[in-house]
């Protein structure tokens, strides 16, 4: 929960959903009611959360619709924020356990320096051997990542060291603050270990805490989420305080630091620098964390919800904008996912999409219920004109967004086969995602002409993927070059990777497949094992057989990656009814999300 100094940092805004917008067609039937739309992004209760604005004279479909958006909303933004989660956990999790392991280790050495921890009968204990004054201190380094960040990685910290039996308490660099002084830092500290609030700020309150109520056996961990925006003397004050006081509450340090290994010397001075016993510990860079992100929710579509080439686009500049802050990126995401919501009648549809298993005989089941002028919006969408002679019934729609959903995995696999060439060039897949969302060419006049409906032809689509395979600046063309420059060790470990991959596509599977029999020797060897085993006076022949053959090889990969990206990639804006699940008004979500900075 966020405390009313970190109100700015609440990442949990409150939507309020509306009754989408009809088409022109449908609004000359309908009248010349008008819909009132509304975004709220501040905090409000839960209470108002339940509330929906649908206008007057409504008929109980239109409520019954908008509460099936409301509801797949709830699910999908939950499915995502979960995800994003669990992402940014697991990317932190080995460094989480290194940092336990250390903090263990620490805890264990002050225990073997065989010091009693005895009751706190003065205002401050006398320490004369200076080993005993130091505290163990971590530097966690964030690689400049943004604060509002590192308050969700400092916290997860806090909660990995407490489900391993740490009592841990968080400290904002705002505790440390000139105008709260130490005390402020001392209150917070006392609040969280006992858990009451007290007026006084007294150290020996601490002490009595750790060693009456039996706490004395688990380490005492006082996290710092950026010691950089701390007010020098405040920290320097509370850093000698625990050191006067390591006998009685042994606290183990950890402190972020954004820039440089020179921050702890630049902001505290020597007389403190010697009571700090230092380890080092790295997070992942920004863009580590915001690929894995991009990756889970955009690439993998963890809950069925996509957006459209222009406003990935503006989420990646909006991204490096606000100087690689995942939060600015989550939040445009929000906002992007509750315009999408709010605007599209049929969005509804993406939950069931996408939770069924069977989503085609879900929709056949409830095709009969479906009203007919939903079906007539579903078919009269922009990217399903040109298939006029399709009729318009519940089992077609199912058939259709079943291919929908067929050829979005279809486009996931093989962006993340492009992505695990794309490491070795280190090409990051933010900007791959980018470029792989593209529908068509955006300086051709036929692609132009088609953007206008949402989708382009079949020949567009072949000018598009023949354009990004060829052109140097292209990063799916960087990503395939790469493969055939690849050396034979990595490109057995590139062809293991895509076949994992391609477990769900059969038919890239089976190309994959072929291709790494080609890896296989007549004796069963692979080129891999070979390289290893070759006796020294028949390397030279035997290295001209084998890079002739590797080279032939990474030839056959590189052909095989443009294949999938000619014959699978195929952005959802080329696919019918891919407005279903597509957010792609761009302008909406620049003035919300300019008016959120």
């Amino acid at each position: 929960m966020a405390t009313p100094d970190h109100a700015e940092n609440d990442l949990q805004p409150f939507f309020v959903l509306h009754k989408a917008l009809v088409q022109k067609s449908e609004r000359k039937s309908s009248g010349s009611r008008k819909i009132r739309r509304r975004i709220e992004l501040s905090p409000i209760s839960a209470k108002n959360a339940e509330k929906m604005e649908i206008g007057t004279g409504e008929e109980r479909d239109d409520h019954h619709y908008e509460h099936l958006r409301m509801e797949a909303f709830n699910f999908v933004w939950s499915k995502i924020e979960s995800t994003i989660k669990d992402v940014l956990r697991n990317i932190n999790l080995n460094v989480f356990n290194e940092i336990h392991r250390w903090v263990c280790e620490s805890f264990d050495a002050i225990k073997s320096c065989g010091t009693t921890l005895t009751k706190a009968t003065h205002s401050y204990p006398i320490v004369t051997d200076a080993t005993f004054r130091q505290l163990f201190t971590g530097l966690v380094f964030t690689k400049n990542m943004e604060f509002v960040d590192d308050l969700m990685t400092f916290e997860e910290l806090g909660l990995h060291l407490k489900s391993h039996g740490c009592h841990v308490a968080n400290l904002s660099s705002i505790d440390f603050s000139a105008n709260n002084g130490i005390g402020g830092c001392l209150r917070s500290l006392l609040r969280q270990f006992l858990m009451v609030t007290l007026d006084a700020a007294d150290i020996s309150i601490l002490a009595s805490w750790y060693s009456d109520q039996g706490n004395y056996n688990k380490p005492v961990v006082v996290i710092i989420d950026d010691m950089e925006r701390c007010c020098g003397s405040v920290l320097s004050d509370f850093i000698l305080m625990l050191s006067e006081w390591a006998v009685k509450v042994p606290v183990i340090l950890i402190m972020g630091v954004a820039t440089t290994l020179d921050a702890p010397r630049n902001i505290l001075p020597s007389n403190v620098l010697q009571h700090l016993h230092v380890s080092k510990f790295l997070l992942g860079s920004p863009s580590e964390r915001m690929d894995a992100i991009v990756e889970a929710v955009l690439v993998r579509l963890c809950s069925g919800f996509c957006v459209g080439y222009k406003v990935a686009a503006f989420m990646r500049n909006y991204f490096l904008r606000q100087d690689g802050t995942l939060t600015s990126f989550i939040r445009a995401l929000k906002i992007a996912c509750v315009e999408h919501f709010s605007s599209e009648p049929l969005s509804f549809m993406l939950k069931a999409l996408f939770v069924e298993e069977n989503s085609q005989g879900f929709w056949s089941e409830e095709h009969a219920l479906f009203p007919e002028e939903m079906l007539k919006y579903a078919f009269d969408l922009p990217s399903c004109r040109r298939n006029n002679t399709e009729e318009r019934t519940g089992e077609n729609l199912a058939h259709d967004l079943s291919e929908l959903k067929r050829l979005q995995k279809c486009w996931s696999t093989t962006v993340l086969c492009l992505y695990e060439a794309g490491k070795y060039n280190k090409i990051q897949l933010l900007d791959l995602f980018c470029e792989a969302v593209v529908p068509c060419l955006g300086n051709s006049t036929a692609s132009n002409h088609h953007l206008g409906s949402g989708i382009s032809s079949s020949s567009d689509h072949s000018i598009h993927h023949q354009y990004l395979i060829s052109e140097k600046c292209s990063f799916i063309c960087q990503a395939i070059r790469k493969v055939r420059d690849l050396p034979v060790v990595l490109l057995y470990q590139l062809l293991k990777s895509w076949e994992k991959l391609t477990e769900d596509v059969i038919e890239i599977h089976d190309k994959v497949k072929e291709l790494q029999s080609l890896l296989k020797f007549e004796n069963g060897k692979s080129l891999k094992q070979d390289l290893t085993n070759i006796p020294k006076r028949h390397t030279s022949r035997s290295h001209l057989n084998m890079d002739k053959d590797s080279k032939v090889l990474n030839e056959k990969a590189a052909r095989l990656m443009e294949t999938m990206v000619r014959d699978y990639m195929q952005p959802v804006e080329c696919i019918p009814f891919h407005e279903i699940v597509c957010f792609k008004n761009v302008d909406k979500l620049q003035s919300e999300s300019w008016g959120e900075d």
